[in-house]
């Protein structure tokens, strides 16, 4: 089992800055896939960015790219997203997420951190 536990989200004003966190425990991350999803108030679940724990390969949403960066910190089994250039509709509760293989759902997943973007 892994539990992960998010961090940092809060409100921001249009064009600012967030970092959120998540600290990961129960096992090596080893192989891992990290990821980062949101979810606005009446809209699914949205891919945000993920991150290969092994590789540091990374993948974004066409929504937050050159804006979003994902990032992991091996030494302390946390993955971060920095978030900048932020706008209203980038809020939205945000899921940190794991799982065992390079493909497919989700293992593991966060309880969540609310992201308010005010114009």
């Amino acid at each position: 089992q892994v539990q992960l536990v998010e961090s940092g989200g809060g409100l921001v004003q249009a064009g600012g800055s967030l970092r959120l966190s998540c600290a990961a425990s129960g096992r090596t991350l080893s192989g891992y896939t990290m990821g980062w999803f949101r979810q606005a108030p009446g809209k699914e679940r949205e891919f945000i960015a993920r991150i290969g724990w092994s590789t540091g390969f990374t993948i974004y949403a066409d929504s937050v790219k050159g804006r979003f960066t994902i990032s992991r910190d091996r030494a302390t089994n946390t993955h971060y997203l920095q978030m900048n250039s932020l706008k209203p509709e980038d809020t939205a509760v945000y899921y940190c997420a794991a799982r065992t293989t390079n493909y497919g759902d989700y293992d593991y997943w966060g309880q969540g951190t609310q992201v308010t973007v005010s114009s």
